[in-house]
């Protein structure tokens, strides 16, 4: 028992965190549970270990939450971007006590990570109305003719979250998915879930469908293979696989001719000013032509 709750003559309430798939909060169809501890090795939570029932649950209800979300306005996808920030926002402080617990930094770290994470949500609700300008052309024929290419979202994605960065790694994989139209399913870093479990809590009540999102805390190493060869799966980021299963997944992806994002070497600096790489992953270019007149 903690000074405080000697003090106040109460014992803290057990979390026990579950998935977040199609917009709800079911616990893993296994049963399993794997305990989370700080920096410090100190107990924080249990958190819910999904098996690959969870993940094909999850990529069923991205496949579903695929047709509304990228038929929605681009204007619509930036809103409910922006959305979550202002979510974020007022959860603030939780989200500095999750990742000082999950990373060990100090206060000043933790209020960087922190801000530059929300931040991140809204330079990408920025992009939506944007993709189609910058991404896309009308091109110049030598005919009569009118060409346009226009960028269209990939799928389903699925994303292997960084390991290190809890917070501000995780939403830089996840936001792009998110304003390309494309949905998520998303493998959360395995020894700190916990402020993907806070974000889960904001994605529930900020105005993204059902399934649009879908937040799995597990294993990489258990997880990928299945997510990378699931024919549903028409995208993979592999942010947070290590360098050996690369490999592997990447074989897996190309049984179902899948995008592929690959990491690159070593750890990237998530604080980094982003670019569009992201946003281009995700989308494909669909090429008209049209003759003049018609």
């Amino acid at each position: 028992m903690t000074s405080e709750q000697h003090e106040t003559g109460r014992v803290a309430v057990a979390k026990t965190c579950k998935l977040y798939v199609g917009g709800k909060f079911p616990r893993s169809e296994s049963g399993r549970v794997y305990p989370v501890r700080d920096a410090a090795g100190a107990p924080l939570a249990n958190v819910a270990h999904a098996s690959r029932k969870d993940l094909r649950d999850a990529v069923a209800a991205a496949r579903g939450a695929f047709p509304g979300w990228s038929g929605a306005t681009a204007y619509n996808r930036g809103q409910v971007l922006f959305r979550i920030a202002e979510v974020m926002e007022g959860r603030r402080a939780q989200f500095g006590a999750d990742v000082a617990a999950a990373e060990g930094r100090g206060a000043d770290a933790v209020a960087v990570v922190v801000d530059a994470a929300l931040d991140r949500v809204v330079w990408f609700a920025g992009w939506t109305d944007k993709i189609a300008g910058v991404l896309g052309a009308a091109n110049p024929v030598a005919g009569p003719y009118f060409s346009f290419s226009v960028p269209e979202p990939s799928g389903v994605v699925g994303v292997l979250a960084p390991q290190d960065s809890s917070l501000l790694g995780l939403v830089s994989v996840l936001a792009p998915v998110l304003a390309t139209g494309c949905t998520a399913v998303v493998v959360t870093s395995a020894e700190r879930p916990l402020p993907a479990v806070t974000l889960a809590e904001v994605l529930a009540t900020s105005d993204v469908p059902g399934g649009a999102a879908n937040l799995l805390t597990g294993r990489a190493a258990e997880l990928g293979p299945w997510l990378a060869a699931h024919g549903e799966v028409d995208a993979l980021d592999l942010s947070g696989a290590d360098a050996e299963l690369r490999p592997e997944l990447e074989r897996a992806a190309a049984g179902t001719v899948k995008r592929v994002l690959r990491a690159g070497r070593g750890a990237p600096d998530w604080t980094a000013a982003h670019g569009l790489e992201r946003l281009r992953a995700f989308t494909e270019v669909k090429t008209t032509w049209h003759p003049v007149g018609t």
